[in-house]
């Protein structure tokens, strides 16, 4: 089900009127593509909550814009530099025939399984948190898992190892060999036993 969001058409623009609509609790916007740019406004505390929601980054929402709905995707967002406000957000009409580009996050899991952390005492980097991907809005996932469960001591997971759903390909820009995970000895554990190395190899001369 869409996650949906409510708003209304904005006929006032400039500066001034969008502080006024910051100081009455409600969030400037536009709606863009596929026809002609809209003015909008919503509810800041809806807003600035669907903003925490990870899915809300990487769905097709169903915007609800004076009582007609359409499909749309979070396309950008402005915080206020130091205050918990959303001062701006733009929404992209979602055409069902072309394909959208798309940031979607990653999800991790089996990290603590991985070979490379319960046997070799490995820990695990994230290289990428998120993937950019192409596809059809209905083909659109709000994430993306990557198992590390076989994950062995220096070695990584790379783009190219990754299980997209039906219909998603990976934005060109990605190559085949980037790494999204890898698993390799701390600095701490490799440093130590350099040290442990350099203490029995001068035990070793003092005999």
């Amino acid at each position: 089900m869409a996650i949906e969001i409510s708003a209304t058409k904005r006929q006032v623009q400039g500066t001034g009127a969008s502080r006024r609509l910051r100081k009455a609790n409600r969030v400037p916007g536009v709606v863009y593509g596929s026809g002609d740019a809209v003015m909008i406004d919503l509810d800041h505390n809806t807003v600035y909550f669907a903003l925490k929601d990870e899915a809300f980054h990487a769905s097709v929402l169903s915007l609800d814009l004076d009582g007609k709905k359409e499909s749309v995707l979070l396309r950008d967002f402005q915080m206020h530099p130091f205050r918990q406000q959303v001062q701006h957000i733009d929404f992209q009409r979602v055409d069902a025939k072309k394909k959208v580009h798309m940031k979607v996050p990653l999800h991790f899991v089996n990290d603590e399984i991985a070979p490379g952390v319960k046997l070799g005492g490995g820990k695990i980097t994230h290289v990428l948190n998120e993937l950019d991907v192409v596809c059809l809005a209905k083909d659109l996932p709000t994430s993306i898992e990557i198992d590390l469960g076989s994950l062995e001591l220096g070695h990584s997971i790379h783009i190219s190892d990754v299980k997209l759903p039906k219909g998603v390909e990976v934005a060109t820009h990605h190559h085949a060999g980037d790494a999204v995970a890898t698993v390799a000895v701390p600095r701490g554990a490799v440093e130590a036993a350099a040290a442990a190395a350099e203490g029995e190899a001068a035990a070793e001369e003092k005999k």
